[in-house]
């Protein structure tokens, strides 16, 4: 969203996943509320972690610019930031959460899976580019059909995804890989795509990191049409 507000040429397509991050903490921090005047550990300032958490910590009533102080260090992961104690908390991504939850490190926040309002919407979009987009429709509506396809795979399948995943070399770990896909959920047919958009839009704009409304965002960055037609075509 932070790239259509800023004009660079991408068009949306359809929301995939639902719930990838897990925010965690060590034994000092209890709610995202405690978080004022901890450190948090990021890849980078406008990161999607960044991002992510200045809007979980502005849901609560935290200045994220003032009341968090963010870490990055381009020589260590936050996760390990984390395991060493260097930091208070950070947003896991997997199959971090999943390393963490294993060994028994912090202790979940919030889990964009299971807690509103983050579990209504799309965390995972599938966007193109306009002009593709445009010059190419059929491709492109086979693309998203391939990508939808796989989801649903992905959903009903979770193990025979997980193994073809690790068989491929796509993922150092299948019990990872197969936790991450047994329980986020792939909700490309309930779940309202442009209503994720409107959704984040407006937090986004909130905090300030975009000018766009939500309704600029929706008409410049998106494309419904092929999400439409699979939805009748792809019945569950």
């Amino acid at each position: 969203m932070q790239a259509i507000d800023a004009g660079e040429r991408i068009t949306v397509l359809a929301g995939a996943m639902v719930g990838c991050y897990e925010l965690f903490a060590n034994n000092s921090v209890r709610t995202v509320a405690d978080l004022k005047g901890k450190s948090v550990g990021i890849q980078a300032l406008g990161s999607t972690p960044h991002v992510l958490v200045t809007l979980l910590a502005a849901e609560v009533g935290l200045d994220p610019a003032r009341d968090l102080r963010w870490v990055t260090d381009p020589k260590v992961k936050p996760i390990d930031l984390f395991i060493n104690g260097k930091i208070d908390a950070f947003l896991g991504f997997p199959p971090e959460p999943q390393q963490l939850h294993a060994a028994r490190v912090g202790h979940v926040l919030v889990n964009t899976a299971m807690d509103r309002p983050w579990s209504q919407y799309f965390c995972c979009m599938l966007a193109g580019s306009p002009d593709y987009v445009r010059a190419h429709p059929n491709a492109t509506k086979r693309v998203v059909r391939a990508i939808l396809t796989a989801t649903d795979l992905c959903a009903t399948e979770p193990a025979r995804a997980a193994q073809q995943l690790a068989d491929r070399g796509l993922t150092p770990r299948y019990d990872d890989a197969f936790q991450t896909l047994s329980e986020n959920g792939y909700k490309w047919r309930e779940y309202d795509a442009e209503d994720t958009i409107r959704f984040y839009a407006l937090r986004l704009r909130d905090v300030g990191l975009i000018k766009s409304t939500p309704q600029k965002i929706i008409a410049d960055g998106t494309d419904w049409r092929f999400l439409n037609e699979l939805k009748s075509q792809l019945k569950a």
